[in-house]
C-alpha cells in the first residue's frame, strides 16, 4: 500500500504525521498547529541549536532505515544542547521531500523522531514541510534550558586544564566504511546480501548515535563544570582545535590515551588504516570533548566512561599529538569538511 503525499497536501500531511504528538514538558504552552510555538522557561535561559541533514551528503538511504534516520536527526541536535551542559526540552522539524517518498515512508521516519523524543523527554512543537526536486532534506532545531549563566562554551579552556572525552571514538567512521564496502559489493552483485550481524556495534554507532545525556548529567551531579566543551561531530582533531581557537590556547594530545572500542580496532586492522586516524578524523561519534581544571582530576578519574587524553598549553606552543612512539606531530584538522 502506498499513499501519495500529493493526495493529502501540506497541511493534511502535517496533521496526519503529528496527530499522535504528545507534549511532556510543563513549559510547552502552545505546540504544533499555529504560526509559532510558545514555551515558558520559568526563569531559566534558553539554548538553541539547528542542524541540517541532506540525502547524499549526510546519509545514504540504501543502508539507512528511515526510522533510524528520524531518530538520528533528533539525537545529533540534542548532542549540541548537552555540549552546552544544558537540558533539551523542545525541537522543531522541517522537511524537504521529493515525490519518491510516500506517506508510509514518512510515517516510518516519524516513528524514529518520536522514539528519540520519548527517550530524551522532549516535545516536538512545530516545523515546516516543502517539496524537494531531489532527495530528502531534514532540518531540526533543538531548544534547551539551563540555569542562568551556567552554560558551557568552547571558549573557556585555560592553560594546564585537562582534556577529557567521553566514550570511545572512531566507531562511526569505521561503521560508515563497512556499510560503504557492503553497498559496493551489493551493487556489483545483488545476489550477495550483506552480513552485518557481527558488526552491530559499529553499524549502530553510525546509524543510531546517542547523545551523551548521561555524561552531562553526571558532570552536574559530581559538581564538575567543564571550562570548555564541544560534541565530537567533525572528528577529535577538528573539534579540539575549535576549542583551542575559541579559547586562544594550545594543546597536547596523547595517541595512547584516545579511547577506542575493541570492534573499532579490529575493523581498522581489516581496512588497513590507522586506528588513531579514524578517531582523530572520522567524526559523527557525538561524544563530549571537554576541558576541566586540574583540581577535578580525581573526580573524573573515578568515571570509567571518561578518558583524560591530554592537557591545555599556551597558544604559542601550538597544538600537538604525541604518538605511541613518542614522536611529536602538529595536530591538524582533517575531519569533516562541509564544502
Amino acid at each position: 500500500m502506498r499513499t501519495e503525499i500529493a493526495s493529502l497536501g501540506e497541511f493534511a500531511l502535517i496533521e496526519h504525521l503529528t496527530q499522535n504528538n504528545e507534549t511532556v514538558q510543563a513549559g510547552t504552552m502552545l505546540s504544533i498547529g499555529d504560526d509559532a510555538a510558545v514555551i515558558d522557561q520559568f526563569g531559566r535561559q534558553s539554548v538553541i541549536s539547528t542542524d541540517l541533514l541532506i540525502e547524499g551528503i549526510h546519509f545514504d538511504l540504501m543502508y539507512t532505515p528511515l526510522k533510524h534516520l528520524g531518530y538520528k536527526a533528533v539525537a545529533v541536535n540534542l548532542s549540541d544542547i548537552y555540549a552546552m551542559l544544558a537540558t533539551p526540552t523542545h525541537i522543531t522539524l522541517s522537511l524537504g521531500v521529493s515525490n519518491k517518498f510516500s506517506v508510509e515512508a514518512l510515517e516510518e521516519f516519524y516513528e524514529g523522531v518520536y522514539a528519540a523524543c520519548d527517550k530524551y523527554h522532549i516535545d516536538l512543537i512545530g516545523g515546516d514541510t516543502s517539496s524537494s526536486q531531489k532527495g530528502f532534506i531534514i532540518s531540526v532545531t533543538a531548544i534547551g534550558e539551563v540555569a542562568p549563566d551556567k552554560y558551557v562554551t568552547r571558549s573557556g579552556a585555560k592553560i594546564n586544564d585537562l582534556i577529557c572525552v567521553s566514550g570511545d571514538l572512531g566507531g562511526a567512521y569505521l561503521g560508515l566504511q563497512l556499510l560503504e564496502r557492503e553497498k559496493k559489493i551489493f551493487m556489483e552483485n545483488p545476489s550477495i546480501q550483506p552480513d552485518l550481524q557481527s558488526q552491530e556495534y559499529l553499524v549502530g554507532r553510525l546509524l543510531k548515535p546517542e547523545p551523551r545525556a548521561d555524561i552531562a548529567e553526571w558532570l552536574q551531579e559530581a559538581g564538575i563544570t567543564p571550562t570548555a566543551m564541544i560534541d565530537i561531530s567533525d572528528g577529535l582533531s577538528s573539534d579540539l582545535l575549535h576549542i583551542c581557537k575559541k579559547s586562544d590556547v594550545g594543546c597536547v594530545l596523547y595517541e595512547e590515551k584516545i579511547p577506542m572500542h575493541e570492534d573499532a580496532l579490529k575493523m581498522a586492522m581489516e581496512f588497513h588504516v590507522g586506528a588513531a586516524a579514524c578517531a582523530l578524523n572520522g567524526g559523527e561519534d557525538y561524544e563530549l570533548l571537554f576541558t576541566i581544571k586540574q583540581e577535578d582530576h580525581d573526580k573524573i578519574a573515578g568515571n570509567n566512561n571518561i578518558s583524560i587524553i591530554g592537557y591545555v598549553t599556551d597558544k604559542n606552543e601550538g597544538a600537538h599529538l604525541i604518538t605511541k612512539g613518542g614522536v611529536k606531530h602538529k595536530l591538524t584538522a582533517q575531519g569533516w569538511i562541509a564544502f
